[in-house]
């Protein structure tokens, strides 16, 4: 799995980050349209197999579907509504949040892709009900998660990363570090630099 997993909330961010290199991406789309989520879709999905990245489509498993992506990243809600045999029948990989040990334990039953563990530190990006976990958690995760990846996510920056993946993460997915970076392709390319060491 690739160690550098980047996360944006927009089509338009996508183009300007995946051609630095990027090889993971996850297109995390909030409050539109249908018409809109469908349109972004379509358009990371035709750069990311044009430039050669993997896209994750965040919640939008039917669209995803519907527009032939293959990965999608649901969180332990959006679960319940998931149909995972079509997901399969499909042939779509599914990468899975969890937080805590019932999470995890309900996440690895669905055999995923990957299975995220956040936030590991403080996180600015959105509201969480869940303390950061640790580095101590990211390494009892990937003990219980064994050959499936973990993705470590939550308040991480180039300095962090090196202890998160001695402590077991197989991939560090990013998001604030870079969406709210005063140069975003600086902090990309740093980030590229740091995960390919």
């Amino acid at each position: 799995m690739e160690r550098f997993y980047l996360i944006t909330g927009h089509v338009g961010r996508l183009e300007l980050l995946v051609p630095l290199g990027v090889k993971l991406v996850q297109l995390r789309i909030k409050d539109e349209s249908e018409i809109e989520v469908r349109r972004q879709i379509a358009r990371a999905r035709d750069l990311c197999a044009v430039l050669g990245a993997q896209l994750v489509v965040n919640d939008f498993w039917e669209i995803a579907l519907d527009l032939n992506c293959n990965f999608v990243h649901l969180g332990q809600e959006d679960m319940d509504q998931a149909d995972f045999a079509a997901l399969r029948r499909a042939g779509v990989h599914v990468g899975l949040s969890t937080h805590d040990k019932t999470e995890l334990e309900r996440a690895l039953s669905h055999d995923p892709a990957y299975v995220a563990l956040g936030p590991v530190y403080p996180t600015l990006l959105k509201k969480m009900k869940w303390a950061p976990q640790g580095l101590e958690r990211v390494s009892k995760w990937k003990e219980i998660a064994g050959k499936t990846p973990l993705v470590a996510i939550g308040g991480l920056t180039p300095e962090r990363a090196p202890g998160v993946f001695a402590a077991g993460a197989d991939s560090a997915a990013v998001v604030t570090d870079i969406q709210q970076a005063s140069d975003p392709e600086t902090q990309t390319r740093k980030w590229l630099r740091v995960c390919a060491t």
